[in-house]
């Protein structure tokens, strides 16, 4: 296994989990929020991170099993994939002319317990059908396309990202609010995600055409 295969397979699951979490939406809005309050931040952005990895290795490991010995299958997610993707990107980029801005709410709620916490945090993970739309399928499917360790290499990428990304807004809540909760960051992040989405796009669907 080269090195650069593995750096390639590390970066790809990276940049593809992290464009696609980075957006507005409940799950990022409540860890936010209890980054916010400084409440149970290490046990929610644990739960997060975590739903995350075992979620994206599910689905490479389900969507590597239904591909197997099926050229066929694989080219057919991977341009529904690409479809998918092309289709997200250009939503953030029509988001990205609208103003918007994170609503976290953070004031004025009664402390919960860190059962509670962790119960809320899990509802807006699990209860999200996105999340197996975004992780499971779409992500898996990418993954999917790797051969042998490289599956593990994309796999660690993407879990990393959601880590890093979880991590930031939780215990760098402080001072990234009052960033996220100016419209004109939000359209900018949009564009870059947008932009994104379009080229992991382009990429998917050419290394499925290409079988490698």
């Amino acid at each position: 296994m080269q090195a650069v295969q593995v750096t390639t397979a590390f970066a790809n699951g990276l940049f593809m989990s992290l464009v696609l979490i980075v957006a507005i939406g409940a799950q990022n809005a409540y860890v936010l929020r209890q980054g916010l309050r400084r409440e149970h931040v290490g046990a929610v952005v644990l739960f997060c991170a975590a739903s995350d990895a075992v979620l994206i290795g599910a689905g490479v490991a389900g969507m590597a099993q239904a591909l197997n010995g099926r050229p066929m299958l694989a080219t057919v997610l991977a341009g529904l994939g690409a479809a998918f993707l092309c289709a997200y990107g250009l939503r953030a980029l029509w988001r990205s002319r609208q103003p918007a801005a994170l609503r976290t709410s953070a004031q004025g709620a009664a402390s919960l317990s860190r059962a509670a916490v962790v119960a809320q945090a899990a509802g807006f993970t699990l209860l999200n059908p996105h999340v197996y739309l975004d992780t499971v399928l779409l992500v898996g499917s990418a993954g999917a396309q790797y051969a042998g360790l490289l599956k593990v290499w994309f796999v660690a990428g993407a879990a990393t990202a959601s880590a890093l990304w979880f991590t930031s807004l939780g215990f760098g809540a402080r001072l990234l609010a009052p960033v996220f909760a100016k419209p004109r960051a939000w359209q900018m992040l949009d564009a870059l995600i947008g932009g994104t989405m379009l080229a992991l796009a382009a990429m998917l669907l050419r290394r499925a055409l290409s079988g490698t």
